[in-house]
């Protein structure tokens, strides 16, 4: 059969599911497209033509490659399509957003018509992604005396792509949806469990709410032409968990703009609110497609007389309404006074100013921030190509610099690499940055759309400038299946071409590393001054900088080496006191959370990097720390360490980046090894006093200090999702931290889980030990309920077989994952047994492995929210409990919560990850599990 045969019954069995023909990205197939349409008689040659114009990715797919080459054979007079004239062959060029489409454009502005030459120039002056290979012919052609080179060049420098868009609409009438009350989770606008299907952006957009949700916006489309519809998180933060790309395309499918009438199911421009407006790594999200997001404070603390808030039984503060947003509220937004007011009554009802700022302005003009990124980069080019300077056509960068101000952990960070700034020039939090990326990851379920992404802007090769990049494989860890077989390897032989090290070898060489993405990253990121971009909310390393980001930012600093952003501001973590010997590190970091609330009332991690001082805990135990600040709501965090305590940290990223490059992992441009030799100059530099471990300045300044005080921590602490609260707004927050002793020794666990990022190696190890200990006791270990316990990496597990731990976990369990033979299908009933599963991200991901419904999970992890674990039954809510290890295993052991006394019993003599507060001076303290 032909392709198009194929094609043509993939349509059919799609029509069946109530979806479109798949957008074509084989050039094989536009090939077989294009022979129909040459031949005038064929049956098939409508259809064919219509793929062609309508339904075919541009880019640098390979179906764009042959479009573009068909079109140009057109405007040659060398094909003759009676339905494709010149005028709109050139038009579909325009659309086709770069490689192709801008090679075949360059070849027709500096070829030898002068009439096409001067038709392709007009189209080339509004595209803009342009990368070295084309600025060369243009440079070359301009210092040859081309002409039309020239003309383009100065089209450049005067940014005209930019400067001869439309303005924003003055004023911009919105229709409420509202999403969900409390806290909206991305999860909601693009489920783990349907991962595989995000980069079939109509296939994936079906899963947005659910179905009824998507009737009533289409409804509210209908009764409000006009108008776009804002989706709204009622008394809570929209876009929280993740940066979660596919779930702001997902929206933008639902209720935002058509981006092009020739690319399908790419729509740009959502508009979404919440009251306490919107998660910080989503925004950065919304931002990319020229989004709209809003803070609309319309629920407020209640106070009394004296200013103070008033406080429920519960020791909440009341809230009262400001305005309603309930859904079908018609409201308007002018985009020149920055207010939202009432479409009735014209009342302003709040200030919109930071969902306007310059910066945001020229994203939603410009349909995203893609196209600002590579238009700012073009016109320095042009301009410097020319010899002139670059018109201030762009609004200028935020520059805050206060005198005599010292610098936080991340101002210093951001302006050792900031990008196009005068060398005398110091930025302080607020300032808008440039800045080189040092590291970045991509993870398999957002990696396909950031192949895509990558393609859609032209890009075919990482940046020179990335030292190190990775694509893992975590999130399909757990079931190979039939959507792992056919997405995976296809990500995993794109992104080693384009430069990344991948977890799987397309080739077959090496032998598949499923480790968890965050781990890999932390040990790869080799210097503390280093920034990682990633995609995924939980790229935070204990090393350094990172923020989770969405799969086009990934994409974009893999193309270009950089990224930009605000300087976040900062908030400082310091402790005081002794942790008992009973406590664990991972109690430490739920009693931030809830000691901070207690200390502030409000969330003021949220937006900020959290600078922890903490120095004497190495980097994959530190990492326990910076993995939850996602769940703060943090920006990023930033680890404050020891100069000895760092150094160790970095020859244990060596000797695990070694084992990656004796397995083979190593590309042809030695990217691991290079790695390496950094480790080894930033070594050299700590031991050598030249320049010692990152530090703040004594007077930097930060919005908040938060002192956690480690002797009020007595008992082992578990974020509870609450599942049951009266006021939904309070359920699967991460703030509701309780004591063990709150459950009394009586609550029900259904299933532990050992796994995540959130887990290092001393974890693995303390299952072992409390093995150990309990079989010692009682002369066997008995399980009450099922143990899941996943190990972050297979270094880890390794590492383990060395000391003897893994041979421990070996007896106990009742199942082993085995890499020859990996499950083909997720497990949906448990046994009261040990099971010790395949490294990556198993149940904390949701997509792949699951609960069973309505159980009450405890788990290492990090997500709580509804669904993600477990979802629910008929007659019960799934709810995930987070707690540290060894709080978990007992509990799985005894089927329940423990009492104080059974813990500390269980836990008498173990290792557990401590922590000691540095002193003011570094004192060199190392931490257990070193």
């Amino acid at each position: 059969m032909s392709l198009y045969t194929d094609y043509l019954n993939e349509i059919e069995t799609r029509k069946e599911q109530g979806l479109n023909p798949k957008p074509i990205d084989d050039g094989a197939l536009v090939e077989e497209l294009i022979a129909q349409i040459r031949d005038t008689g064929n049956a098939h040659r409508d259809d064919s033509l219509n793929y062609l114009i309508y339904n075919t990715l541009p880019g640098t797919t390979s179906a764009a490659g042959v479009k573009a080459k068909f079109l140009k054979e057109i405007i040659l007079g060398q094909a003759e399509v009676p339905e494709i004239s010149t005028g709109f062959a050139f038009e579909l060029l325009s659309h086709m957003k770069g490689g192709p489409s801008v090679e075949v454009l360059l070849d027709l502005a500096l070829g030898e018509d002068a009439a096409v030459a001067e038709q392709a120039a007009e189209v080339l002056k509004t595209q803009v992604f342009l990368y070295e290979a084309d600025t060369d012919r243009l440079k070359q052609a301009y210092a040859a005396g081309n002409g039309i080179a020239k003309d383009i060049l100065e089209s450049y420098a005067q940014a005209e792509f930019f400067t001869k868009l439309p303005d924003i609409d003055e004023q911009i009438d919105v229709v409420t949806y509202v999403a969900a009350e409390g806290d909206i989770s991305t999860d909601l606008l693009s489920p783990g469990n349907q991962a595989h299907s995000r980069s079939d952006r109509e296939l994936h957009g079906k899963c947005l709410i659910s179905e009824k949700a998507q009737q009533e916006i289409e409804a509210l489309k209908l009764q409000h032409p006009g108008k776009r519809v804002m989706l709204v998180a009622e008394k809570g933060t929209m876009g929280v968990g993740s940066s979660r790309m596919s779930g702001v395309n997902n929206v933008a499918l639902w209720t935002g703009k058509k981006a092009s009438p020739y690319v399908p199911f790419v729509n740009i421009a959502p508009v979404v609110a919440g009251t306490n407006g919107i998660s910080p790594i989503f925004l950065t999200t919304v931002g990319v497609t020229g989004g709209i997001g809003l803070d609309l404070k319309n629920w407020v603390k209640k106070t009394d007389s004296d200013g103070n808030p008033i406080l429920n039984n519960d020791g909440n503060p009341i809230l009262e309404q400001k305005y309603s947003v309930e859904t079908g509220t018609v409201l308007s937004i002018n985009t020149k006074t920055k207010k939202l007011c009432s479409a009735e009554t014209g009342e302003e009802l709040a200030d919109v100013s930071s969902a306007f700022t310059p910066q945001k302005v020229e994203f939603m003009k410009a349909g995203g921030s893609y196209a600002i990124v590579f238009g700012k980069k073009l016109q320095s080019f042009a301009a410097e190509t020319l010899g002139v300077e670059p018109a201030p056509v762009f609004a200028p960068s935020k520059v805050v610099s206060h005198v005599g101000q010292g610098l936080t952990a991340v101002e210093k960070i951001f302006n050792k690499n900031a990008v196009g700034v005068a060398g005398d020039t110091v930025l302080h939090a607020g300032s808008d940055a440039r800045v080189k990326v040092n590291i970045v990851g991509s993870q398999d379920t957002t990696g396909l759309m950031t192949a895509q992404e990558l393609e859609s802007m032209a890009a075919t090769v990482i940046s020179p400038t990335v030292d190190g990049a990775y694509q893992s494989g975590c999130h399909t860890a757990s079931v190979w299946d039939l959507k792992a077989q056919a997405n995976i390897p296809k990500l995993m032989k794109f992104m080693n071409k384009f430069g990344l090290i991948t977890a799987r070898d397309p080739k077959g060489v090496y032998h598949s590393m499923t480790d968890v993405i965050h781990k890999v990253l932390n040990d790869i990121t080799v210097d503390d001054w280093d920034i990682t971009i990633g995609g995924d909310s939980h790229t935070r390393m204990s090393k350094g900088v990172a923020f989770g980001a969405d799969s086009g930012t990934v994409a974009l600093a893999l193309a270009t080496g950089e990224a930009t952003m605000p300087i976040p501001e900062s908030v400082k973590v310091t402790f005081k006191g002794r942790m008992k010997d009973h406590m664990d590190f991972r109690d430490v970091v739920h009693a931030t959370q809830a000691q901070m609330l207690q200390q502030h009332g409000d969330n003021v991690f949220q937006g900020r990097v959290i600078e922890v001082h903490i120095g004497t805990l190495l980097a994959d135990q530190a990492f326990t720390f910076t993995d939850w600040t996602a769940e703060m709501k943090a920006k990023a965090s930033i680890c404050i360490s020891n100069d000895d305590t760092l150094v160790g940290s970095l020859e244990l990223a060596k000797s695990r980046i070694q084992v990656m490059i004796d397995k083979g992992m190593d590309n042809e441009a030695g990217t691991l090894q290079g790695l390496i030799d950094k480790a080894d100059k930033r070594i050299a530099e700590i031991k050598s006093g030249e320049n010692p471990a990152l530090a703040p300045d004594g007077n930097a300044k930060y919005f908040a200090e938060v002192v956690v005080d480690l002797d009020a921590i007595d008992e082992p602490m578990i974020a509870d999702p609450d599942v049951n609260n009266a006021d939904v707004s309070k359920r699967y927050t991460h703030d509701t931290i309780r004591p063990v002793s709150y459950y009394g020794g009586d609550k029900k666990v259904d299933l532990g889980f050992v796994g995540s990022c959130m887990v290092h190696k001393g974890d693995m190890k303390i299952v072992a030990q409390m093995l150990k200990n309990l079989e010692k006791k009682s002369g066997k270990v008995a399980f009450n309920a099922p143990l899941v316990v996943a190990a972050p990496t297979y270094n880890i597990i390794d590492e383990l077989k060395e000391e003897g731990d893994w041979e421990i976990l070996q007896r106990y369990s009742g199942f082993e994952f085995d890499d020859l033979m990996p499950k083909s299908k997720a497990r949906t009933e448990y046994e009261n047994i040990l099971y010790l599963e395949r490294p990556g991200c198993n149940l904390c991901m949701g997509n792949q492995e699951k609960a069973a419904k309505g159980d009450t999970v405890l788990a290492t992890s990090t997500r709580l929210f509804q669904g993600r674990v477990v979802e629910d039954s008929a007659d019960k809510k799934g709810e995930s409990l987070l707690a540290s290890t060894p709080v978990v295993v007992l509990s799985a052991i005894l089927g329940r919560t423990p009492s104080m006394d059974e813990y500390k019993s269980a836990v008498e003599g173990i290792d557990l990850t401590k922590f000691a507060p540095p002193l003011e001076k570094p004192a060199g303290a190392r931490s257990v599990h070193f």
